[in-house]
């Protein structure tokens, strides 16, 4: 089977290092997952992810001049989502920006009556 960029592949975990996991593919081959494409979420040990026989999918994101093969876990995943996809926010800037504003606005009041009636206020003698 010939190995190409982009195509999903079922493996088998191998290994497990520091800074990711080997997985042998078909054919005898060997690809590795590196650290930073294990899980979509920070991934400070792969051993919280995976094991040694697992059976993961992975895809291949490159193959190097030395026929080294790059997979990747969370690009395999139909659920995963690249990084250049992003969420909608449910609440438009304009409106963040307002409630924003109104909140800012009622601490300052409050603000100033508290130090108002501390200091005894506006008209207040000193003498």
């Amino acid at each position: 089977m010939a190995i190409a960029v982009g195509t999903i592949i079922e493996g088998v975990v191998t290994g497990i290092t520091n800074f990711g996991a080997f997985i042998e593919l078909p054919d005898k081959m060997t690809g590795l997952v590196h650290i930073s494409e294990v899980a979509d979420a920070y991934v400070k040990d792969v051993r919280d992810y995976l094991k040694e026989q697992d059976h993961v999918k992975v895809k291949v994101i490159h193959v190097d001049e030395k026929g080294k093969i790059g997979l990747s876990i969370k690009q395999a995943s139909p659920s995963s989502r690249s990084g250049r996809e992003r969420r909608q926010p449910t609440v438009s800037f304009e409106d963040k920006l307002s409630k924003f504003l109104k909140d800012s606005d009622e601490r300052q009041l409050e603000f100033r009556r508290a130090t108002e009636s501390k200091r005894g206020g506006r008209g207040s003698s000193r003498y």
